[in-house]
């Protein structure tokens, strides 16, 4: 994994557009807790343990997996290591690059169901975790006995997303928060990268200057293909499928010659 060239820090305030990336098979190319669970001896779970999930309540899921692998004596070096082999997905280094070059321009977060833990370790070793003002995800941190503890993020009232997390939620508290930090102005444009079913909700606040990036052929890409088709009047945003991050760059490029 090679990190984008020439990283600095601390781009200027008063960015014009923002982007919000998901994470597991948005930014990384598969879901992090599968990886996790690969620090196992055996490399997967129990099928008691694996059959115990509960739809809705994969956060719960997670906090039972993470404390059988303690009691199997899986260490922090194992699963951080687990962590740190994860591949990007294709292109996404390309697109870390161009938004590092245009850091006046883009502003970026992360909004994701994942833990705090596994997201900043891997940030950190593709040598781009400077770039996000903000990951929002579920607490996770490791306790005395060398178990990691994973907490949810919220409670919500939303009864489209898992109980631990509601993106849209999320979105339209930072959007408010930060239109009051900036002295009154908005973001021209928002930009949602996903590909899961739980980025849906989120997509649901963009409005028609906005733009959201469905990794193509994953749940949210059809989905949303499913709502066009039936002609939902809620979706108001632009809808761009990506493969490659670089499907990406090139939309972003076209925005801002057009701009």
């Amino acid at each position: 994994m090679t990190a984008p060239p020439n990283l600095s820090h601390a781009a200027p305030q008063q960015q014009c557009f923002l982007v919000l990336f998901d994470f597991d098979e948005t930014i990384i190319n598969e879901s992090s807790d599968d990886a996790v669970v690969r620090a196992l001896p055996g490399q997967h779970l129990p099928d008691w343990l694996r059959n115990s999930y509960r739809e809705g309540h994969y956060n719960e899921h997670m906090q039972k997996v993470l404390v059988y692998m303690a009691e199997q004596g899986v260490s922090e070096d194992s699963i951080r290591s687990a962590v740190e082999k994860i591949q990007p997905s294709p292109g996404l280094l390309s697109l870390f690059q161009y938004l590092q070059s245009h850091q006046q321009e883009f502003e970026l977060a992360v909004v994701s169901d994942a833990n705090m833990y596994i997201i900043e370790t891997w940030l950190e070793r593709a040598g781009v975790r400077h770039l996000f003002r903000k990951i929002f995800t579920n607490p996770a941190s490791f306790d005395d006995t060398g178990c990691l503890v994973l907490l949810p993020f919220h409670s919500h009232s939303c009864s489209c997303c898992p109980e631990n997390m509601c993106k849209q939620v999320i979105l339209r508290e930072y959007l408010a928060g930060r239109q009051k930090e900036r002295g009154g102005a908005p973001f021209q444009k928002v930009f949602y990268i996903g590909d899961g079913a739980n980025d849906i909700c989120p997509s649901l606040a963009l409005g028609p200057r906005d733009t959201a990036f469905p990794r193509r052929d994953f749940p949210m890409h059809k989905l949303l293909l499913e709502r066009q088709q039936a002609q939902a009047a809620k979706f108001k945003a632009n809808v761009v499928p990506w493969v490659s991050g670089e499907d990406i760059v090139d939309c972003l490029k076209k925005i801002m010659e057009e701009r």
